[in-house]
């Protein structure tokens, strides 16, 4: 471990992106203030997050809640970067779509106004999303940063269970990129596709999920995959904390390492994993759905950052991941 770097904040610490995130900061001599929301019965479990190797010494844990924008005062107080992870996530459709979207723009602004208010920090990464980019009728393969979800698009031919938080982070990446702009705070942000991998935290993530839906037999999701973008889960982390250290950071920055289709995908699962039985790829040609771009991680690459990890290594990091957690 190398000495101490100084301390980053890291929004929505339990999370699969978060949860990483701080793991890596704490193995390169970061100290972390990582936020979680509000437990007041004590029933989350952090351990995960303190048994991490340094975090003894170097990581500490605070409430904070993007219902209350205030909250994340103490925890961004003294930091010198933040990496603001934390989204809300309804894919139940529990809550008015409106809801979700104003708790995620509202959140990121008083986050982003307390790092002004902080007087320390010196730049902040947004964790932003696919999602925010390749819904917009340009019928293209792959697509850069100059791209942005068109909202209306989302509302009139997605399912209600995706719209929230497609158009979520397309707002909210949006506001905050605007707000940064209008009161000179830096600010870069991150866009992942699907992030697939081992993970840490208790709960099963989504996009590891989606990306093992041949191996689970969820076939409502096999749509999805067609033309399936994908990252590592420490790629993901490796270029939040890239793009925190490296100077001349701007705008926003895809961060995708590989695209493949759904039988493909099928072919390097039923070759490396016969114990399951993954449909063939004659079968999943008849699947229809949407074909989705890919992105183009150009701009991430051309400052130097390299992707460390390929579709093989995601899958298996993944699989064994879930064999130990029970979840195969």
């Amino acid at each position: 471990m190398e000495g101490d770097k100084g301390t980053v904040c890291v929004t929505g610490g339990t999370g699969f992106i978060a949860s990483w995130v701080i793991k890596r900061l704490l193995e390169e001599g970061y100290s972390v203030h990582a936020t979680v929301r509000a437990d007041p019965e004590n029933r989350r479990d952090t351990s995960f997050l303190t048994s991490l190797p340094g975090a003894a010494e170097k990581l500490k844990i605070f409430s904070a809640d993007l219902n209350d924008p205030d909250s994340f005062d103490a925890a961004i107080e003294g930091c010198k970067g933040v990496l603001h992870v934390a989204t809300p996530v309804d894919f139940e459709n529990k809550e008015p779509e409106e809801v979700v979207i104003e708790r995620a723009i509202s959140g990121a602004l008083g986050i982003v106004k307390a790092c002004l208010k902080s007087k320390t920090v010196k730049r902040v990464v947004y964790t932003s999303s696919a999602s925010a980019v390749l819904f917009n009728n340009k019928d293209l393969d792959m697509m850069d940063e100059s791209f942005w979800t068109d909202v209306d698009l989302v509302r009139e031919k997605l399912d209600p269970h995706v719209r929230s938080y497609m158009i979520s982070k397309t707002l909210t990446e949006r506001a905050a990129l605007e707000f940064a702009a209008d009161h000179r705070l830096d600010l870069v942000t991150v866009i992942p596709t699907f992030v697939v991998g081992p993970f840490i935290c208790p709960k099963f993530p989504g996009s590891v999920r989606t990306t093992l839906a041949l191996v689970l037999g969820n076939q409502h999701e096999y749509a999805t995959l067609l033309n399936t973008s994908m990252v590592h889960v420490d790629d993901v982390a490796r270029a939040h904390i890239f793009l925190l250290e490296y100077p001349d950071a701007k705008g926003r920055y895809n961060c995708s390492s590989d695209t493949i289709s759904l039988q493909k995908l099928a072919e390097i699962l039923s070759a490396k994993y016969p114990e399951f039985p993954i449909p063939t790829a004659d079968s999943l040609a008849e699947v229809q759905g949407m074909k989705v771009p890919g992105l183009s991680s150009k701009k991430l690459m051309d400052t130097g950052f390299k992707f460390q990890y390929g579709v093989e290594e995601m899958l298996d990091g993944a699989i064994k991941c879930c064999k130990e957690k029970g979840y195969l």
